[in-house]
């Protein structure tokens, strides 16, 4: 993917040093320090075990660089690379103490975030030649929504809101407590200010009617089968974005997408997707 803009390290480093307090605990590395003499010196490499997409380098710099600032760290493969078994991701060299203290924690993020990418990127190939975009949710880890929606953008999807704040989505709570989809969004759009988009989850095609009678912006189209939701788009098109959500798995991603919806939304490529394999191996 070209264009992916890094994010900024006042975002990454309280994210990384966090990590490196929960396992440092309260006196250090035991069991590097006492097997490592001081000043010693290795290199390691980053190398893939798996196929995948990777994502998270800059989080794994900065592990080792926070815990030893003498670390050197090369990227061979950036960010949205795409990766076959044995494939060289970067080299780390420097002090060995520092190396082998940051190593879980590099790993953990860049396995964690690359396994997410990579989840995204399977669903991207399977609506390859539509018009569909794979967008994520906020079903992501507590406090590590920035880095997650990073890896979205790194697997080739594209995110959908960042919090409650910065759109209005009425969820079939909000509609069964407002007294139904006309007064949810009546009230939604009272409140919401000029540049606020409403988009509200309707689960049959009524619902959806009464939506774009009241001008919704986009539908969220829950759980619906493959005709029902093709009925859904015609009714929708030119008058509000389609969004797909439910049970989206790369198996049944291009029927869906081939309904011509605008957006497939997927909870798990953050929550639930694998951890990318990734080792660290030392004296390459």
């Amino acid at each position: 993917m070209t264009g992916l803009t890094p994010l900024p390290r006042i975002i990454l480093e309280p994210l990384v040093r966090a990590a490196l307090i929960e396992d440092l605990g309260r006196a250090g590395d035991l069991t590097t320090n006492a097997v490592i003499p001081a000043g010693v010196k290795t290199k390691a490499t980053l190398v893939a075990r798996a196929h995948g997409v990777v994502a998270g380098l800059d989080l794994a710099m900065l592990a080792f660089t926070l815990i030893e600032p003498d670390i050197a760290f090369e990227i061979k493969k950036g960010d949205s690379a795409r990766l076959a078994p044995g494939a060289l991701i970067a080299t780390v060299s420097g002090p060995a103490r520092g190396i082998l203290t940051a190593e879980r924690t590099a790993l953990n993020f860049l396995g964690h975030l690359s396994g997410v990418a990579s989840a995204a990127a399977s669903l991207v190939e399977a609506v390859q030649g539509t018009e569909a975009k794979i967008v994520c949710t906020r079903k992501t880890t507590p406090g590590l929504r920035a880095i997650e929606k990073y890896a979205v953008r790194a697997g080739g999807g594209a995110n959908h809101r960042f919090g409650l704040d910065d759109a209005m989505l009425i969820k079939d709570n909000h509609i069964a407590i407002a007294g139904g989809v006309r007064q949810a969004l009546r009230r939604a759009r009272a409140a919401a200010g000029h540049l606020v988009k409403i988009e509200i989850e309707v689960d049959t095609l009524a619902q959806l009617e009464e939506a774009l009678a009241e001008g919704a912006d986009a539908v969220l189209l829950d759980n619906m089968d493959v005709a029902t939701l093709t009925a859904a788009v015609a009714v929708a098109r030119d008058r509000a974005v389609t969004e797909a959500s439910g049970r989206i798995t790369p198996s049944n991603a291009r029927a869906i997408a081939e309904t011509g919806v605008d957006l497939i939304s997927a909870g798990w490529i953050t929550h639930s997707a694998s951890v990318l394999d990734i080792g660290l191996d030392f004296g390459a």
